[in-house]
């Protein structure tokens, strides 16, 4: 019986048929091809792994697909550290501060100009209204309105913290008050005797009512939340002008408190801050 000879292979071909690459094969190992040697899946997909499927957020810093929880909002500020604009703002209200205590204190140029300033602006305007705005750093009225957003707050939210904290606030204003117009013991602008210098009325005013502006963002609404600090930073510049137009104090008073009522609120709430700041939103 005859074998039926194989067939041999032409001058071009020597041995078995080897698989030959084809046009693209180089590139069956990068990321995204779907063939053995890829580390993603043969249907395209991403690898369940953490390297696999991070990707860079918009401001280009790792992340994850789905997009990781935000932060969660707060209505304080929700950092204190050196980078923060609430540390910058304590830091310039201490600066500025000291700058106007020392020249008060020693007599200084800006003593004499703030002094000539005074006395051009006494007794200047509508009497009626600068006396109502006067009285709006009062005890009487900004201590009421305080106390009444703190027991709605508190209420409302059952959060002793914050609360806590504007209460706290609040008190420092005479504990650091009264000392320094002790110890300054700057002369009044129309009335005898010394002890004018700060303002207590002015740190009385801000405090109380941005400690409460604070306090009500997060039980209204948006649109309301945003005129909350502008409205308590208009009643307390309403405070200090009053106060410098009839005449009892004089510009440097006014400008030491505001200087003074900053500092005081920041460190008030300044646990609270940090505390909503670090609140886990996901246990999972």
């Amino acid at each position: 019986m005859r074998e039926t000879p194989r067939p041999q292979g032409t001058a071009g071909e020597a041995g078995p048929e080897l698989p030959q690459l084809r046009p693209g094969c180089a590139f069956a190992h990068t990321n995204g091809a779907s063939s053995s040697g890829s580390p993603h899946r043969s249907d395209g997909r991403p690898p369940q792994t953490p390297r696999g499927a991070r990707h860079t957020d918009p401001g280009g810093r790792l992340g994850t697909t789905p997009p990781v929880p935000g932060r969660p909002a707060s209505s304080f500020p929700t950092r204190f550290t050196g980078r923060s604009a609430p540390a910058r703002l304590f830091a310039l209200c201490a600066v500025l501060f000291a700058l106007v205590t020392w020249q008060v204190a020693a007599r200084g140029p800006l003593r004499a100009a703030d002094e000539r300033l005074g006395r051009g602006l006494f007794l200047r305007g509508p009497d009626r209204l600068a006396e109502f705005c006067a009285d709006l750093g009062s005890t009487f009225v900004a201590g009421p309105v305080l106390a009444a957003v703190i027991a709605y707050t508190f209420w409302r939210g059952r959060r002793w913290r914050p609360t806590l904290a504007a209460a706290l606030a609040m008190a420092a204003v005479p504990a650091l008050v009264i000392p320094l117009k002790a110890w300054i013991a700057r002369t009044g602008p129309l009335a005898p005797g010394t002890g004018w210098y700060p303002s207590g009325h002015t740190a009385t005013a801000t405090v109380a009512y941005c400690a409460a502006a604070l306090l009500l963002a997060p039980y209204v609404r948006p649109r309301v939340r945003v005129r909350l600090m502008p409205a308590a930073l208009v009643l307390s510049t309403a405070t200090g002008i009053g106060l410098v137009l009839r005449g009892y104090h004089w510009p440097l008073d006014v400008l030491g408190s505001w200087c003074l009522s900053v500092p005081i609120l920041l460190l008030s709430f300044r646990s609270t801050c940090r505390r909503s700041s670090r609140t886990p939103t996901d246990h999972g």
